[in-house]
């Protein structure tokens, strides 16, 4: 049964129409699993989106160039116009691997999100920065996954801010807990490639600034302050005009949570009420695959699964 198929895949490839008119596809570290025509296909796919925000611009920075190992710990989620089958959005996050408090933990990094001019008006944004991150959440088991932010966009601050929990640095005041420091400081010591910031760029840790920021690859991304998109509420605008240098370069490096209190507030402020029902179906859906996968792993004795299979009895 294809139901049955779908829950016991060990990859997360999900397509579905969250909304009318578009159909929105969500992949987990495609290069570890997925052939390579396919995998031409879909950064082809991510390209296309790419040529139509930056035609002049490089289109070798993170998932855009194809290269391999950032496909192995990335998160692609394609948007297409479902009446003419053209990507028109696409966001790319990557898995970081770290350790917090003696444990091993991937944080996600939000990474790159573009958007085709022609559907700029199409209130793409909810798709584009919740919804991978509900899903994923979900697929998890809803155990809180870690995200990081590097934007010196006022807009994208806001929706980071509002989207997520337990966020630093926040214009509200949000204290830095130790876990905040610990992450920034590997995710500058060890991930700088994942968002293209050269080893020349500085970092203020009391207020989590990447001075000189856009010289490891993502030259092409800085904006001036009166280019970069504002936000509803002047609050952000102020924030990154105080605390950020944009004639230098500078970007915010924002620490947050996707936990339960994230999703509830994702779920029913920021899903159209339209969308919602296909959005819960999803979440439900890969959560019971969370519950599922492992449970028929455990069943099965004639698949290797390592650790993960039926006892063999006992050894005499």
């Amino acid at each position: 049964m294809l139901w049955l198929r779908g829950l016991v895949q060990s990859h997360l490839d999900l397509r579905f129409a969250p909304e009318k008119g578009v159909e929105t596809r969500v992949v987990d570290r495609p290069g570890l699993w997925m052939q390579p025509s396919a995998l031409s296909d879909l950064v082809a796919d991510v390209r296309a989106v790419a040529r139509e925000t930056l035609p002049d611009g490089d289109l070798s920075y993170g998932v855009l160039g194809g290269d391999m190992e950032r496909l192995k710990a990335s998160v692609i989620t394609l948007v297409y116009d479902r009446e003419s089958g053209r990507p028109i959005a696409f966001n790319a996050l990557a898995w970081m691997p770290m350790t917090l408090r003696g444990r091993p933990v991937d944080v996600l990094h939000m990474g790159l999100v573009m958007v085709s001019p022609a559907a700029r008006s199409k209130g793409l944004s909810w798709i584009l920065y919740g919804l991978t991150c509900f899903l994923l959440f979900a697929r998890g088991g809803m155990r809180p996954i870690w995200i990081s932010n590097v934007t010196q966009v006022p807009a994208v601050v806001g929706m980071v801010t509002e989207s997520f929990a337990q966020v630093y640095p926040t214009p509200d005041d949000a204290p830095q807990t130790f876990e905040h420091l610990l992450i920034a400081r590997q995710i500058m010591r060890d991930h700088r490639h994942v968002f293209g910031v050269g080893p020349d760029a500085g970092f203020d840790e009391a207020h989590s600034v990447i001075t000189n920021a856009y010289t490891g690859g993502s030259d092409d991304l800085k904006k001036a302050f009166e280019d970069a998109p504002k936000h509803r509420q002047d609050k952000y605008n102020a924030f990154c005009a105080a605390r950020l240098d944009y004639g230098r370069g500078d970007d915010i490096l924002q620490i947050g949570q996707v936990n339960m209190a994230a999703a509830q507030k994702y779920a029913f402020a920021e899903v159209p009420r339209a969308s919602l029902p296909g959005v819960a179906l999803g979440a439900a859906f890969l959560g019971l695959q969370s519950l599922l996968l492992p449970l028929l792993h455990w069943l099965d004795a004639r698949r290797p699964w390592g650790t993960l299979r039926p006892a063999a009895g006992p050894r005499t």
